[in-house]
């Protein structure tokens, strides 16, 4: 299982509605509201990392109001 984190910057007053898209996608196990740098940060998790940037650039990136994403990829065996 392939596993990162996306910190997502986005227009304000939009984080209950992003919060809410990201909800509706399967790979996205988890999304919470931030404070400081980035609004929100969510967990994903595909099968393989193919997957994964598949998701992130084709399903969370293209959602309106974000303005920005920066993803942390997970090591795997440093868990």
């Amino acid at each position: 299982m392939k596993k990162a984190f996306v910190l997502i910057s986005c227009d304000i007053g939009k984080e209950k509605k992003i919060i809410s898209e990201l909800k509706k996608i399967d790979d996205v196990k988890e999304s919470h509201g931030t404070w400081g740098a980035y609004d929100i940060i969510a967990e994903v998790a595909s099968e393989t990392a193919e997957a994964l940037r598949e998701t992130i650039t084709w399903r969370i990136r293209k959602l309106s109001s974000i303005r920005s994403t920066l993803t942390l990829m997970t090591i795997e065996g440093q868990e």
